[in-house]
C-alpha cells in the first residue's frame, strides 16, 4: 500500500513524540531518584551527611593515634576473641581497612604467616608512618602498608581472602564506593567483617555518632554483593558482623 506525503508527514510526526515523551519519561525517572546521600544539621560528632538514615561521624584523627594503642584495649575489646573469630590461617591474604597505628595489622601479621600477607590501608599519611614504624620495630616484613582514598581502598582485585574494618566503617565518608571497591578486591567467597561498636548496649561507654546498630549494618551491606554469614556477640563491646562476597 501506498501512503500519501501527508500520511508519511503524519508517522515521522508521530514516532518523534513517541521518542520525546520515552526521553522526558527517563528523565523524570531519574529526576524522582534520591540521591545516595543527604545533608543535615551536623550533630557534636559528625559531618552532617546522612547514609541510610544514619550520620556519618567525624574521623578520628591521626592526632589522637595514642588511643589505638592503650595499654587496656586488649581488657576493654579483646582482640584475642576478635582475632579467633577471623579464622585466620597461614597463607591467608587479609587486609585492615583503616589500620590507624597498625594495632590488629600486627596481630594478623603473626597468624598468616609464613607465606600471609596484610594489606593495611588508611587516609591519613601520618597514620601511615606510624603503621609502617610499628611493623618494623616488630619486624614483621608481611605487612604492606597502602594509602586508601576517600572513595576507594586501592587494593588489587580478586586478592583477598579476607578483610576488617575496627571501628572504622561508620567514619568513612564515602561507605558505599568504600565497600564497593573492597567487594571488588575480595576473591569470590572472601569474607567482610565489620566491627562496631553496639549502638544497642547503653552500657557501652562509647560516643552514640561512633556505635552502629547491627540492622543498620547489614542494611547497608545489602547494597552489595554480600550474604550475611554470622554476627559473633563474643566481645565485650562489639559486633563482629562477618559477610560473604556472592
Amino acid at each position: 500500500m501506498l501512503l500519501t506525503k501527508r500520511a508519511v508527514l503524519a508517522l515521522l510526526t508521530l514516532a518523534a513524540t513517541g521518542l520525546v515523551s520515552a526521553q522526558n519519561s527517563a528523565q523524570n525517572s531519574a529526576q524522582k531518584e534520591a540521591p545516595r546521600y543527604q545533608s543535615a544539621a551536623a550533630s557534636r560528632d559528625g559531618i552532617g551527611k546522612v547514609y541510610m538514615g544514619r550520620e556519618i561521624a567525624a574521623v578520628m584523627g591521626w592526632q589522637g593515634a595514642s588511643w589505638l594503642e592503650r595499654e587496656e584495649r586488649q581488657q576493654e575489646e579483646r582482640g584475642d576473641l576478635l582475632l579467633r573469630e577471623l579464622g585466620l590461617k597461614p597463607g591467608m591474604v587479609v587486609a585492615d581497612i583503616g589500620a590507624g597505628t597498625g594495632y590488629y595489622a600486627r596481630r594478623m601479621a603473626t597468624l598468616v604467616t609464613p607465606s600471609g600477607v596484610v594489606y593495611a590501608t588508611d587516609v591519613q599519611p601520618e597514620m601511615m608512618r606510624m603503621l609502617a614504624d610499628g611493623a618494623k620495630k616488630a619486624g614483621l616484613t608481611n605487612i604492606k602498608p597502602v594509602l586508601g582514598s576517600l572513595q576507594s581502598v586501592n587494593l588489587q582485585e580478586t586478592s583477598l581472602d579476607l578483610a576488617i574494618m575496627v571501628d572504622v566503617y561508620h567514619e568513612l565518608e564515602y561507605p558505599f564506593e568504600v565497600i564497593d571497591s573492597l567487594v571488588r578486591a575480595l576473591k569470590p567467597g572472601g569474607r567482610i567483617a565489620y566491627v562496631e561498636y553496639r549502638l544497642e548496649d547503653p552500657r557501652v561507654p562509647i560516643k552514640t555518632a561512633h556505635k552502629m546498630s547491627e540492622a543498620q549494618i547489614r542494611k547497608e551491606a545489602a547494597a552489595h554483593a554480600l550474604v550475611w554469614e554470622r554476627t559473633a556477640s563474643t566481645l565485650p563491646w562489639q559486633h563482629v558482623v562477618i559477610f560473604r562476597k556472592r
